[in-house]
């Protein structure tokens, strides 16, 4: 095996299925801190913590190779001012939690990836933002990644490494954007949404994970990354792109307008589809981070080709 022990907090939703799958290979033990127990599967098992409380979950942390940190609540919801709170709450009580426990030990975790979002830049249409010349948007997704990054940044761990990964949407068959897209694919309805022209900055599922694993080793880096394919694509492209590849001939476009209605009925915002994310990952790719999946084509295919 080639660690020792890898944590994941909050690590029982979609993407730490996916980050659990990849280390079972990898690492001697995965620890999964939930609020919920769960059943050991082989050397993936689970601690029962609260996010919020220290507890015997900390001794668990002791020696840990790699600590991914994964709690939030959903932001696929209204932004009514229940759900802002429990969303910046659920984000940064943790993290500072986490922070805590962390300074303490003797043998803390040597990385601590905290997952962020790349949405914390503003609206782009004009150029790639990355990590040294991006520029920070406004409104109140973007306050959540402020504070969750405040919240990260500020804890004291002179023992381990610290990176904010700002992850950009996740393609994945299971789980998350992938399916959803997908069913309106199936049904006629794959066309783009609002005019189409808005940057999606996407990841296939298995690069994130082979990210994470070559942050562990690449022990220079820390700080604020970009977890994001070099290529990013139009919204329109992307469903052009699913549409031929599922060998759907036409797909039903959602205006704005439509859009609006839509949100409101199945409860989310609009701004989670219209939103322009144009990221770049500069700094993976300077240090010689080789993606597996650059662009969407060849990810799509591959999604397409996973039996579930």
């Amino acid at each position: 095996m080639k660690y020792r022990k890898v944590i994941l907090a909050g690590g029982n939703g979609y993407l730490g299925n996916v980050l659990a799958d990849y280390y079972k290979e990898l690492a001697e033990e995965v620890l999964i801190l939930s609020r919920k127990p769960g059943a050991a599967n082989g050397n993936i098992r689970t601690e029962v913590w609260d996010g919020k409380e220290e507890g015997d979950w900390v001794k668990s942390l002791e020696g840990a190779d790699l600590l991914v940190n994964l709690c939030g609540k959903n932001v696929n919801c209204r932004y009514t001012p229940k759900n802002q709170a429990e969303i910046i709450s659920s984000r940064t009580i943790p993290t500072r939690l986490l922070g805590k426990v962390i300074g303490k030990m003797a043998q803390p975790p040597r990385l601590w990836i905290n997952v962020t979002s790349a949405t914390i830049y503003r609206h782009a249409e004009d150029h790639a933002q990355d990590e040294s010349n991006g520029e920070l948007g406004y409104g109140f997704s973007i306050e959540v990644c402020k504070q969750w990054e405040r919240a990260f940044f500020e804890c004291e761990t002179p023992k381990t490494r610290k990176i904010a990964l700002r992850m950009g949407i996740v393609l994945g068959r299971n789980d998350s954007v992938f399916p959803r897209l997908l069913n309106l694919v199936r049904f006629g309805l794959g066309g783009q949404q609002g005019d189409g022209q808005q940057y999606v900055s996407w990841i296939h599922e298995h690069d994130v994970a082979r990210c994470t694993e070559w942050l562990t080793d690449e022990e220079k880096m820390e700080g604020i990354i970009n977890c994001t394919a070099p290529v990013a694509v139009k919204n329109m492209e992307l469903m052009k792109v699913m549409r031929k590849a599922y060998g759907i001939p036409f797909g039903l476009p959602c205006p704005q307008w439509l859009l609006e209605i839509g949100v409101r009925l199945i409860g989310t915002e609009t701004e989670l589809v219209l939103k322009s994310r144009w990221v770049s990952p500069k700094r993976l790719l300077e240090n010689g981070f080789t993606f597996q999946f650059a662009e969407i084509k060849p990810a799509v295919h591959d999604i397409l080709s996973i039996r579930v």
